[in-house]
């Protein structure tokens, strides 16, 4: 049997001790990245994978940002990335119109993210690994700007149960925000997805969570069923999926989920204000927040 240590022996062995603790743990940079050391993560940012310099002007991000503010576009440009060895315009998706194709790649051309190699066909000067990097900057600067959100992408946790990146990450009025971002279709949503989801949800405790699917298509035929099978299979069976308006599902009063349909960013600012007045309302007792989101 092992010889159990003294008081003394203890205060010894650890006073003896040199090996320095937390030095070479990243530095948070933002409110956010914070709230989640605070629980006990290490938040670490990913590169950003877009298909364009990190880094550009505000001019520049603003016109990129302005585009990906159409869903078209976002259609056209998903496609884009997938023949990062060159495309002609047709070819980047079956839904936009040959007009529509050939608009779009002028676009790229314009804003100076892509450039024409022969006759007929265009490339992308910066390649990506796909459209969700760029969902992610589109969707941090606009809630950046339009609600003033601190915000953060591309978040590595370091913690078993992460299960991958955190997409966007957010803080406003003490709360924390986090939005998960998929960027194909329902058809391709697997069940495994949706459990990481709720995963990461037991491992960070958001204030409000919403789980944002970049489709015209309508949520209510696949993905809130996988929603709430899966809120059901956590304990959540009290709840019942509420439709806000349009695309805009309520799953429980702190988990939502939104397409893409008309306006991304209206959307999701929908699904905020909804889980802000609900938090609120619980915070104060029920006698403020009672406003209807129908006004935003």
């Amino acid at each position: 049997m092992k010889k159990k240590l003294s008081a003394g022996e203890l205060e010894l062995r650890e006073a003896g001790n040199v090996r320095m603790t937390g030095s070479s743990l990243p530095r948070p940079a933002g409110e956010a990245m914070w709230m989640l050391a605070r629980r006990g993560l290490r938040p670490e940012k990913s590169p950003a994978d877009v298909p364009f310099p990190p880094k550009l002007d505000s001019g520049l991000a603003d016109r990129i940002a302005g585009w990906l503010g159409h869903y078209a576009f976002r259609l056209f440009l998903r496609g884009a990335i997938q023949k990062a060895e060159g495309f002609r315009p047709a070819e980047t998706t079956r839904y936009l119109t040959s007009r529509q194709s050939e608009t779009y790649a002028g676009v790229l051309v314009d804003l100076g993210i892509g450039e024409k190699i022969s006759r007929g066909r265009y490339r992308l000067k910066w390649p990506a690994r796909s459209f969700g990097g760029t969902l992610e900057w589109y969707v941090a600067r606009e809630l950046e700007r339009r609600f003033g959100l601190e915000v953060a992408t591309g978040v590595k946790l370091h913690a078993r149960g992460a299960g991958g990146d955190l997409d966007v990450v957010a803080a406003a009025e003490g709360k924390l925000i986090y939005l998960e971002l998929k960027s194909s279709p329902p058809k391709n949503l697997a069940v495994s997805e949706v459990a990481a989801f709720f995963d990461r949800l037991d491992l960070l405790s958001p204030d409000l969570s919403i789980f944002v699917v970049d489709t015209a298509l309508r949520l209510s035929d696949k993905v809130v069923p996988m929603l709430l099978k899966e809120c059901r299979s956590r304990g959540l069976a009290g709840y019942r999926p509420k439709l806000i308006r349009g695309q805009v599902w309520s799953m429980t009063p702190c988990v939502y989920a939104v397409n893409g349909s008309r306006d991304l960013m209206g959307n999701i600012g929908k699904a905020i204000a909804g889980g802000l007045l609900a938090k609120n309302a619980t915070d104060n007792g029920g006698l403020r927040g009672s406003r209807s989101i129908e006004s935003v």
